[in-house]
């Protein structure tokens, strides 16, 4: 007769078997897969990219803004020229 240990022993092993021959592996490396190619397709960028990229827009607008104000002044000083000019 066998002891309960054993029973227990018996189908733990045949457990163990049992996930070890199941497609639920099989099943969590294709669904980890999946995003990853489908993120592969799209076109990202890393965080380091964007936060570069983010950068230069800063200082691009900043210079953009430097620019307006001195073509306003110039444009102010043009037509103050003209006007005196008449």
């Amino acid at each position: 007769m066998k002891q309960p240990n054993d029973v227990f022993n018996d189908l733990q092993q045949k457990m163990g078997e049992f996930f070890q021959n199941s497609p639920a592996k099989d099943v969590e490396k294709n669904m980890k897969a999946m995003p990853a190619q489908g993120f592969s397709k799209l076109d990202l960028v890393t965080r380091e990219e964007f936060d570069t990229q983010t950068q230069v827009l800063v200082r691009t607008r900043a210079r953009l803004e430097e620019l307006e104000k001195r073509v306003a002044q110039l444009e102010q000083k043009l037509a103050g020229g003209v006007e005196s000019q008449d």
